[in-house]
């Protein structure tokens, strides 16, 4: 495996020369808990590292190949999970103090889905208090890994500077406005936000029931199609997964997109948003287009209402969720979680109706707009990515998190999927990124243009230097 350095090789690289034998299991989880204990100290990517369960694991994957056994593409491969994972065998807190110590009954379903396909567990990793947009006080927060004076993104915090630092090779995150995407887009990965009910919820600590969603953050999206592979499909403990069949995501990797329909809403896609997210997002257009695809003009169904909503909706969600510790135990909690909170238990009933009117309204809405097309294509949010300075006090300035989900909420409202993707760097050296939207279950559509893409370009093969003495 000659080249690039291993802990930068996309997973399922990684996975074939296991496979092959050409490299152990254990041989590659030793050399990425090495990267982990040069990195992390500084990083803290990792809440809970389990490194000898790892040696374990990636040991018996070894002794299976060896016989013949090949449980598929995530086989002997190390990947970690974002603490909202229910594991037996370490602490499950979900970013919280509250929850520290805390150990599950069982494992979450997409936790077992990962180690029945023979991934390597090397953790829990970062993130933020239950998964709204700050971390806890008490709790330290992964920095940018291109630039510590710049946002990382919430809530999946840890899930993405891991993977961007090859900390692991790929990573799962959550989805309730945005936290799949946002940090995906602040540390230049590929994240896929599944359709709503196509991975489980089972075991998974809730922001907002109703839109919260799971999935992969890797390097590419073949990476995060062999994740997905593993994890999506209906639960029988999980009432509100999707009882549909699995297509072959890894057989889309490679397929020609001639023809496919991708929608552009210019006045949606880019009025008001950042000259160099236009300019990177008139470029990815243009790359669709040299691939045989159609560029189709397409009219997005008005949105601004429902995501001056999200807070609001997402609010009494996360107070139901939190019943049992708050207010019986809210000093132990952070000031923005507490806020959400607070806020979902005193909107009233007719509020909260009108929030789910809008939103079955725009999710048909939607619906009907995909009738005409394959995917649309948006950037992934208006502007470059905030300095610390700039975001200010995020949590608390509701007109700052409206404008940043913009692109993201509709589709958590709605549940359809989507695949982020890197489209270049701004003048400050950070990655832009894009959003390619599909219809209900169109995650196969999605990993089919997402990887056509990433064939003509190589913003998804750059990597941020390590803080000074951590590596490269």
């Amino acid at each position: 495996m000659a080249g690039e350095p291993l802990h930068y090789r996309n997973l399922t690289e990684v996975a074939a020369a296991i496979g092959r034998g050409e490299v152990s299991s254990v041989g590659v989880t030793e050399a990425i808990l090495e990267r982990i204990a040069e990195l992390d100290p500084h990083y803290t990517c990792y809440l809970h590292l389990c490194a000898e369960r790892a040696l374990q694991q990636a040991a018996q994957a070894d002794a299976e190949i060896a016989k013949g056994i090949r449980k598929g593409v995530l086989h002997g491969v190390p990947v970690a999970v974002k603490d909202l994972c229910y594991t037996t065998y370490a602490p499950t807190t979900a970013g919280t103090t509250i929850h520290r110590g805390f150990m599950a009954p069982f494992d979450a379903t997409v936790v077992q889905r990962l180690e029945v396909a023979g991934a390597v567990m090397l953790g829990k990793l970062s993130m933020t208090e239950g998964a709204y947009t700050s971390h806890h006080p008490d709790v330290p927060y992964p920095p940018n890994p291109w630039n510590e004076g710049y946002w990382v993104g919430s809530s999946s915090t840890g899930s993405g500077v891991a993977t961007a630092l090859g900390m692991c090779f790929g990573a799962l995150g959550s989805d309730t406005g945005g936290s799949i995407r946002f940090p995906s887009a602040t540390c230049g990965l590929t994240g896929i936000k599944p359709t709503w009910g196509r991975v489980s919820r089972h075991g998974v600590f809730a922001l907002a029931d109703s839109l919260d969603h799971v999935g992969p953050m890797c390097r590419s999206a073949a990476d995060c199609a062999a994740i997905l592979q593993a994890i999506a499909g209906w639960d029988v403990n999980d009432p509100t997964s999707i009882d549909a069949p699995v297509p072959d995501y890894m057989a889309e990797v490679g397929r020609s997109i001639r023809d496919l329909r991708i929608g552009v809403d210019r006045r949606y896609a880019l009025d008001g948003v950042d000259p160099q997210m236009a300019a990177a997002l008139e470029a990815a257009i243009a790359h669709f287009e040299s691939l045989g695809a159609r560029i189709v003009d397409i009219a997005f169904p008005e949105s601004e209402p429902l995501v001056a909503q999200w807070i609001r909706m997402c609010a009494i969600e996360t107070a139901i969720a939190h019943l049992e510790t708050y207010p019986a135990r809210a000093s132990e909690y952070g000031p923005e979680l507490a806020q959400l909170i607070d806020e979902g238990r005193q909107t009233s009933g007719i509020d909260a109706g009108k929030g789910w009117l809008d939103r079955l309204a725009f999710t048909e809405a939607l619906q009907t707009m995909f009738g005409g097309i394959d995917c649309m294509l948006i950037p992934t949010m208006p502007m470059t990515i905030p300095s610390l300075v700039k975001m200010g006090e995020y949590g608390e300035d509701p007109s700052i998190l409206t404008s940043i989900l913009r692109f993201t909420a509709p589709f958590d409202f709605a549940g359809n999927p989507t695949i982020t993707l890197p489209n270049g760097f701004d003048s400050d050296g950070l990655p832009l990124s894009m959003q390619l939207v599909g219809p209900q279950l169109g995650e196969a559509v999605l990993v089919r243009a997402g990887h056509a893409f990433q064939t003509v370009t190589d913003w998804h093969c750059r990597h941020p230097q390590a803080a000074p003495g951590g590596g490269a």
